[in-house]
């Protein structure tokens, strides 16, 4: 089997924590791993890492490479240019794959965890089955919850060891929820897709021609970097809308596992380690007279007393204080500070370079001060600046500086 792992991600929904430079599938929230990594292992149990493509934003190719690498010597990665969505980015991969007529491909996004890797991978093989019949077979779950952040599939007649799909809801109303549990003929959406590479291209090239004309082999560079005018004008569109709402050739097998979809912080609450009183806490944290709640701390000490039901995520440039219900309207506070053209909601005061990271502390009229963390063996590229002058300062480690084609070799507090 061929595996599309979509990652990508407007960093939104785990605001602060998430942003658009470093959305939720590059954070370490599952098990010391990240969702990405997460999901590669998931991948590498059912097909070889040849057979693995990941498709991510060219601003987030560079982490993601880096990621993959742990686990993988040489990922296989198609950075787009723009974010599109996951109709152009499964049209995109598809283009890329080198594909037998009948060759099954696995589509996984990078947002949820499973209990048992080996029930996933059975139910795997059961949509394998469905999908050689000619369908496009997504794989649901059956909800245990009310959930409005989540897409629904509606069950049809029973087709071997799946059931055809009537109709998709995305993220209905708390009514219409609260139904669709009781009516035991819905799926949560959990966003996996497996089917015949060439079902899946004829579909996408049938219901949303927009999206796919013109690809070919030649979109992409010898970076595997999507050229910009391939994407300019395309729609986009999720592949729900562009194709399995329209087509009438979609399935779904049910999972028969616990899954959970981490993308929101009333998600981490709910499969998170609760204490004595069903608090979920990380980090430097410190509560008193607290109940039902989520308390995060990524550096400083966070004192919480007298609250319920509430949501506390310090970051080292936010804080969040929210009521657990209201979790997922987080995205309308982002669209806010986007409207204000804060950066906030774009990047961390650290940021993850090709050669290390480094952390703004501090900065003012005219002047600015960081930490520079640089990997052994790597290097930054080398700068001229007409309009400031920089100042560095060896913490630790020894410095090879190039200045005026002048080498320098610089150790702990020397400085240039």
């Amino acid at each position: 089997m061929k595996c599309i792992i979509l990652a990508g991600g407007s960093g939104e929904r785990l605001w602060p924590l998430s942003r658009a430079l470093r959305p939720k599938f590059l954070l370490e929230i599952y098990k010391n791993k990240t969702l990405l990594q997460n999901i590669f292992d998931i991948a590498i149990s059912f097909t070889s890492s040849k057979n693995i493509v990941t498709v991510t934003n060219i601003r987030q190719e560079t982490e993601t490479r880096l990621q993959l690498k742990e686990q993988c010597k040489s990922p296989i990665i198609i950075s787009e240019p723009m974010i599109k969505n996951t109709a152009p980015a499964i049209a995109s991969a598809l283009t890329y794959l080198e594909a037998k007529k009948d060759d099954i491909v696995v589509v996984l996004p990078c947002d949820f965890v499973i209990e048992n890797k080996d029930a996933f991978i059975e139910t795997l093989e059961k949509a394998k089955t469905i999908a050689k019949a000619g369908y496009i077979t997504t794989i649901g779950v059956k909800p245990t919850t009310p959930e409005v952040g989540f897409g629904y599939i509606k069950l049809g007649e029973k087709y071997k060891q799946a059931n055809k799909v009537i109709e998709f809801v995305e993220k209905p109303s708390l009514k219409d929820a609260q139904t669709y549990v009781k009516s035991e003929e819905y799926f949560w959406n959990t966003g996996v897709i497996v089917s015949k590479i060439s079902v899946l291209k004829s579909a996408i090239e049938e219901y949303t021609p927009d999206v796919s004309n013109g690809f070919s082999k030649e979109m992409f560079d010898n970076n595997n970097k999507i050229k910009y005018e391939y994407y300019e004008n395309i729609p986009t569109i999720s592949i729900d809308y562009a194709v399995l709402e329209k087509a009438n050739n979609v399935a779904v097998v049910e999972l028969e596992t616990q899954w959970n979809d981490l993308g929101s912080w009333s998600a981490l609450y709910s499969n998170g380690e609760k204490d004595a009183k069903n608090n979920v806490t990380h980090g430097n944290v410190i509560l008193d007279k607290v109940k039902n709640s989520f308390v995060y701390s990524s550096k400083e000490l966070v004192a919480v007393s007298g609250v319920e039901n509430t949501i506390v995520v310090e970051t080292e440039d936010a804080l969040l204080v929210c009521d657990k219900s209201r979790a997922s309207e987080i995205n309308k506070i982002v669209q806010a500070l986007k409207n204000q053209k804060n950066e906030i909601t774009n990047t961390h005061k650290t940021v993850f370079r090709p050669w290390g990271f480094y952390t703004c502390l501090n900065g003012g009229d005219g002047w600015l001060s960081k930490i520079i963390t640089v990997s052994a063996g790597h290097k930054l590229s080398l700068q001229s600046h007409n309009h400031r002058s920089e100042h560095w300062v060896v913490l630790e480690g020894t410095a090879t500086v190039i200045l005026d084609d002048e080498v320098h070799e610089l150790s702990k507090c020397q400085s240039i």
